[in-house]
């Protein structure tokens, strides 16, 4: 697998400094009985899972430290296993102590979403669905856990809601119905959009066909109605001489296999982000050499 990207970008750096100052208040008192030394320490992970938030480490490090190094021996996004060394560091003592908690508690928090994202993408392995991520993300921390997401194998669905017009009940109702607010975004937004429908029923899903829209979601069908209906809405597409991408949403984790061979093209779930556990990783300091 291709290694994620993610641009750490003067405001990523402006709020990692946010964070570490969260942790640091005053000052670290712990500090001042620490050596002057350059010191080494390392990374480990503490249980096997997926590798992710190895790329923010030396963003957070420098910002105490400019002199700090960091060797990353695992790319985010590969699989690890109990007790294998992640990354190397050196630097003073006290920015590797000061910045090491809010380092770790991204690091675990972002590679257990890589993680649950990795087990979901492997029930679906050979399908050809994709899976997918949400807008539930936790505030401050979208692109990170977005990021995480694709670490793990995932695609992400919208990264807000300048990225694609996702037209539900609510919005059809205040629209006046289902053209009249695809023929809106259509003709009044700022840049070119695409446009997705939610559908709970097979009319619905017909329905937004036949307006036009980009994509469907197929929201808590079952196996089987997917396999009834997904071959009609491809025919109905083509008729119109359009493509629509079908996703599934409202799925349980443990009945994504059930939808293999339905011809949707990606399920969508919250559930990597709102779901995972933290993988546990540790920071390890090497002795200090005396003399």
């Amino acid at each position: 697998m291709a290694v994620p990207q993610l641009a750490i970008t003067p405001a990523l750096k402006r709020q990692l400094g946010l964070w570490l100052d969260e942790d640091l208040g005053r000052g670290d008192l712990s500090a001042v009985c620490l050596c002057s030394d350059l010191v080494e320490a390392h990374w480990v992970a503490k249980a096997p899972g997926v590798f992710a938030g190895g790329v923010l480490a030396a963003a957070v490090f420098q910002q105490l430290d400019a002199q700090v190094q960091v060797q990353q021996l695992v790319a985010d996004g590969e699989p690890v296993v109990a007790g294998q060394r992640l990354l190397n560091l050196t630097g003073g003592a006290p920015a590797l102590v000061g910045a090491e908690r809010t380092a770790l508690n991204l690091a675990m928090r972002l590679s257990g979403i890589a993680t649950a994202t990795a087990a979901l993408v492997a029930e679906l392995q050979g399908s050809g669905i994709q899976l997918a991520d949400t807008r539930k993300t936790t505030p401050g921390l979208r692109a990170l856990e977005k990021y995480a997401v694709r670490c793990g194998g995932g695609q992400n669905h919208r990264l807000g809601l300048d990225d694609a017009a996702m037209l539900k009940e609510n919005h059809l109702a205040w629209a006046g119905g289902m053209d009249a607010a695809v023929a809106a975004v259509r003709s009044q937004a700022p840049w070119p959009a695409r446009v997705i429908i939610e559908a709970e029923t097979a009319a619905e899903a017909t329905a937004a066909v036949n307006a036009g829209a980009d994509g469907v979601l197929l929201d808590e069908f079952s196996p089987d109605e997917l396999r009834e209906l997904v071959p009609q809405l491809r025919q109905l597409a083509s008729q119109r001489g359009s493509a629509v991408v079908l996703e599934a949403s409202g799925i349980q984790p443990q009945q994504l296999s059930h939808y293999c061979g339905t011809g949707i093209d990606l399920i969508s779930t919250s559930a990597p982000v709102t779901r995972s556990a933290w993988l546990d990783l540790s920071m390890r300091f090497s002795p200090r050499q005396e003399g």
